[in-house]
């Protein structure tokens, strides 16, 4: 079994920059402090209305960042424009609604798989890997194939807002998608309200090979430091997965 990664997003150390105003606190500081904290790569959301990581902050983390780069990115032509200027790692194509707090939910890839399929072969042929953030539901992990989309990231946000049986219910959806996407040839990753309570039992999962983290470890550092916060998720999940293993 191979090592988990764990991806930090960065965008809530921006979101209480632009609450003030003016360069603190540094979101590509906070990129370099993960890289430190056993971080394996930085996950930033340049979203349409620029409320939290702005274009400069990508120019940055591109240019300044040791780190793989995983840029998620609307299905539009704008993003589309950028992600192919500045060539990240890995681009993560979400939903995205200009009302919404955060994401709500996988992109839908059976109503947009006309808009998704030239996006997903512009980005591959300029060298990016490409990845679906979707629900854990067969139907679309078969549309991301199809697509020629390699990896998928499974939306865990239902299951860590749930409790008790329906909490259960989630993970095993989770489990059931992830196993179906290793069979497909995806790589499977997962993310969203992932917390040191919910993290293990996806960390667990053989088949996920990703775990992208942010909301919960900027909000964690406040109290303990970002480095502490990384390094505690960090070996919750080492300590799953090797559970997993024995």
């Amino acid at each position: 079994m191979t090592k988990l990664r764990l991806g930090v997003n960065i965008d809530h150390v921006a979101t209480i920059r632009n609450a003030r105003g003016g360069a603190f606190p540094d979101p590509v500081r906070a990129a370099k402090l993960a890289a430190a904290a056993g971080a394996d790569g930085i996950t930033a959301h340049l979203r349409e209305d620029r409320r939290h990581i702005s274009d400069t902050d990508i120019e940055r983390l591109t240019r300044e960042l040791d780190l793989p780069l995983n840029l998620e990115m609307a299905a539009t032509s704008e993003m589309l424009a950028i992600a192919l200027r500045h060539r990240p790692h890995a681009a993560c194509i979400v939903p995205e609604k200009r009302e919404e707090r955060t994401t709500e939910g996988g992109i839908d890839t059976l109503a947009m798989r006309d808009r998704l399929a030239p996006l997903v072969r512009a980005l591959r042929e300029n060298g990016t890997r490409v990845s679906l953030f979707v629900e854990p539901d067969p139907r679309h992990l078969d549309a991301a194939r199809a697509l020629g989309a390699p990896v998928v990231e499974l939306h865990t946000g239902a299951y860590c807002d749930s409790r008790g049986a329906e909490r259960l219910r989630h993970l095993q959806a989770i489990r059931e998608a992830a196993a179906y996407g290793a069979e497909l040839g995806l790589e499977v990753h997962a993310g969203h309200g992932l917390s040191y309570e919910t993290v293990g039992p996806v960390a667990a999962i053989p088949e996920v090979s990703e775990l992208n983290i942010g909301h919960f470890l900027i909000g964690e550092a406040i109290f303990v430091g970002l480095q502490a916060a990384i390094g505690h998720m960090r070996q919750l999940m080492d300590d799953a997965r090797s559970g997993a293993r024995a």
